[in-house]
């Protein structure tokens, strides 16, 4: 059985993503598109529906609104279990509200829409929350809706924004004020291998997460309006760049802009990846520790090790194809766009060779830096299997040996070790299991894998029907389902959906 203070914070989480509709509603009426009354419905639905279960749901807390409280001073503090329960929860139902003003404003449509569908709208929304990306809008749909719908075209890239850092770490920063402690939602949420936080408090660190998040995206905003991008365009593809999602107003994605707006992205595209807590020693405490941090440099070199397999496979040996400086861009571009799992493109890489669509299909699972909004399995952990394995191959050669892990200098904890090859094979399994589901559902080889990988990566693109210049929609509905929850799986790193389907905790 739900604990009641969990629904009671879900409660909260509903009445608040329905007032974020009415920023879309705002551009929608700025416009003047028939998108804005879908937009209020939404809202009203969504807000509603929040404010009854909060109503039915009245637990004892501490609250900094005397009307809502029964006892006051009274703190209530999740377990472990309602934790795990309420991200997964919450996000499924985020998903299928956010799914809300796609599905009411294709029914002021007359002609046929991907949005009549209902699962299209679910697909669509939690691709956005999850940051993944992956979109069932074709060429024509898109360029129609940025023309007739900026509304809800602001909408599906502001899903981008709320699931960039993650709605439970904006909980835990407001939760507090309401009594509800948030150590046990900061554990859920991040999951990797070093999920330590930065300051003492989880309101304090969720607070300064979202301050570095939120300013990055402004800054981004305001450099792509001064290299002569509008500020809606702006807006939207800073959300994109920041929770590495993806969503484009544009069909070309962002080959559509200038060579200087795709080289800013790239560069805001990497910070993206990287972990928060560098940002945070770097903007608040003056400490530049970027380079001196084991998993960034991993990934410089990760980033440089396919621009150059991507230039010498494509560009090198065919110069009268491409200049040097628009081919080492794609290259960049491309190596950038899928390991952050950020999603856009700046050219189709399935013209490329079999070698480059090759590594483009590696870079599915590789992932940025753990403490960021990328997906992926994380560089981190890949650094400590290659270590994991390397102790073993000198255990094989000294048997009495006694050796140690470490990161940094610092070692890591046997059960770290254990956890993360936990979720490795976990990753894997799942990714094969899934391939052959998708399969069974029709797809060819190329798509189940790629449809597999970008699903649980929360990428977007693959290859197949599901390339850089091709969508979802062909997808079967079961499969986008299958695609859903993966999606879910890679956002909130595994375990913690896991967990709920396991007899133990069911039972405990």
């Amino acid at each position: 059985m739900i604990n009641k203070k969990v629904l009671n914070i879900i409660g909260y989480i509903l009445f608040s993503l329905g007032f974020s509709m009415l920023f879309s509603a705002c551009f929608s009426f700025y416009y003047d598109h028939k998108d804005f009354i879908p937009l209020i419905n939404s809202f009203l639905l969504t807000s509603s529906t929040g404010l009854f279960v909060l109503l039915i749901t009245q637990v004892s807390y501490k609250s900094q609104f005397p009307f809502l409280s029964i006892e006051k001073n009274t703190k209530v503090e999740l377990t472990s279990r309602d934790g795990y329960v309420l991200v997964t929860l919450s996000w499924l139902l985020m998903a299928v509200f956010s799914a809300l003003p796609f599905y009411l404003y294709s029914h002021t449509l007359i002609d046929a829409h991907p949005f009549k569908s209902f699962i299209n709208c679910f697909f669509e929304s939690i691709s956005g929350l999850t940051t993944t990306g992956a979109s069932i809008l074709d060429a024509n749909s898109i360029d129609r809706a940025f023309n007739e719908s900026k509304g809800i075209m602001f909408w599906r890239s502001f899903t981008h924004f709320i699931g960039g850092i993650g709605i439970i770490v904006f909980s835990i920063a407001i939760l507090p004020l309401l009594g509800f402690g948030g150590v046990q939602l900061f554990r859920a949420e991040v999951a990797g291998p070093v999920a330590d936080k930065l300051t003492p408090r989880v309101k304090q660190t969720a607070k300064l997460l979202w301050g570095i998040y939120i300013g990055l995206i402004v800054a981004e905003t305001i450099i792509l309006m001064i290299e002569g991008v509008g500020f809606y365009d702006s807006l939207i593809h800073s959300f994109g760049t920041m929770a590495t999602g993806g969503f484009s107003t544009h069909s070309e994605s962002i080959y559509f802009f200038s060579p200087i707006v795709q080289y800013t992205i790239i560069f805001f595209m990497i910070l993206a990846a990287t972990s928060f807590s560098l940002h945070f020693l770097g903007f608040r405490k003056g400490q530049f520790e970027y380079f001196k941090d084991q998993e960034f440099k991993a990934y410089l070199a990760i980033i440089s090790f396919f621009t150059l397999i991507f230039f010498s496979d494509n560009f090198i040996s065919n110069l009268s194809i491409k200049s040097l400086e628009e081919g080492f861009r794609h290259s960049l571009f491309t190596s950038i766009s899928l390991l952050t799992t950020t999603g856009y493109s700046t050219v189709d890489y399935e013209t490329w060779g079999s070698t480059s669509q090759t590594m483009a299909f590696i870079l599915l699972f590789i992932g940025g830096c753990a403490g960021s909004t990328t997906g992926g399995i994380k560089i981190i952990r890949t650094l400590l299997v290659m270590k994991f394995l390397s102790r073993e191959v000198k255990k094989l050669i000294h048997p009495k040996g006694i050796f140690h892990i470490k990161i940094a200098d610092k070692k890591i904890s046997e059960e770290v070790v254990s956890n993360t090859i936990g979720f490795y094979l976990f990753y894997i399994f799942i990714f094969v299991f899934s391939g052959i589901l998708f399969a069974f559902l029709g797809e060819d080889l190329i798509t189940s894998l790629s449809a597999s990988a970008s699903a649980i990566g929360n990428i977007g693109p693959g290859l197949g029907k599901i390339g850089p210049s091709d969508n979802w929609l062909g997808i079967s509905d079961l499969g986008k389902l299958l695609a859903a929850f993966l999606m879910l799986l890679g956002r909130l790193e595994i375990f913690t959906v896991i967990l709920l389907f396991s007899g133990s905790f069911i039972k405990k």
